[in-house]
């Protein structure tokens, strides 16, 4: 019988500290010293480059301070509130917004730019590639823009070691080099991986070793073929 995983492990919070800056480090900088009334800033790349970590640790920077923050991504159902009292707007995966949500971002946007609301977006796509209504787009793009570029391999192999180790794992050079060579090195993907076998290994009563990756993904895809 295998035992059942229990999730006895946090999610690691999404804090600057736990932000391998790696080329980001200007972005980091920018953030962590983002004061309310301050220009919007807009950070955008590839998904799992780290910006929905960036903007978490920032909502969580000004909340343990005490100030309100809103935050709004394609999940939210719209409209959304303009006139709530903000101290920092947070705009997640603006490239997928709809056209409500677009209305509805613009909406929050004319307010914060009138209240001396601060406002922080992310997107995969530069502000002037964005998919969206002009003036969103415009807007988007009027404050500080950065370019998240993901971690190269070593740093991201410093990731997967340090979440390794918060859980109490032992994460073998074998497994690392089996996860950085096969997958993409989407840190979002990775953790999400890291995640899943943590849980496989637990249930089956092993260690974390490519054999039991190997199988993990076998039975995944035999899982995925028969649904």
């Amino acid at each position: 019988m295998k035992q059942i995983p229990l999730a006895i492990t946090p999610a690691s919070a999404p804090t600057f500290d736990a932000f391998l800056p790696g080329a980001n480090a200007a972005a980091l900088a920018h953030l962590r010293a983002l004061q309310p009334g301050a220009a919007p800033v807009y950070v955008w790349g590839p998904s799992g480059a780290g910006k929905t970590h960036l903007l978490r640790a920032l909502a969580d920077a000004w909340q343990r301070e005490g100030r309100q923050v809103g935050w709004f991504d394609p999940a939210a159902p719209a409209p959304w509130p303009a006139d709530e009292p903000w101290d920092l707007v947070v705009l997640d995966d603006c490239d997928r917004f709809d056209a409500a949500r677009q209305h509805a971002a613009f909406a929050l946007f004319v307010h914060a730019q009138s209240a001396g609301i601060a406002v922080a977006a992310a997107g995969r796509l530069p502000p002037v590639d964005l998919p969206l209504r002009d003036d969103l787009r415009t807007r988007l793009g009027w404050g500080h823009v950065f370019a998240i570029e993901p971690l190269p391999e070593e740093p991201a192999r410093a990731v997967l070691r340090r979440e390794a180790d918060r859980r109490g794992v032992v994460l073998s050079d074998d497994v690392l080099d089996y996860l950085l060579t096969r997958f993409r090195r989407d840190l979002k993907h990775l953790m999400a991986l890291l995640d899943r076998l943590d849980g496989f290994a637990l249930a089956e009563q092993r260690a974390l070793t490519v054999p039991l990756l190997k199988r993990m993904l076998a039975e995944d895809a035999g899982e995925t073929a028969t649904r």
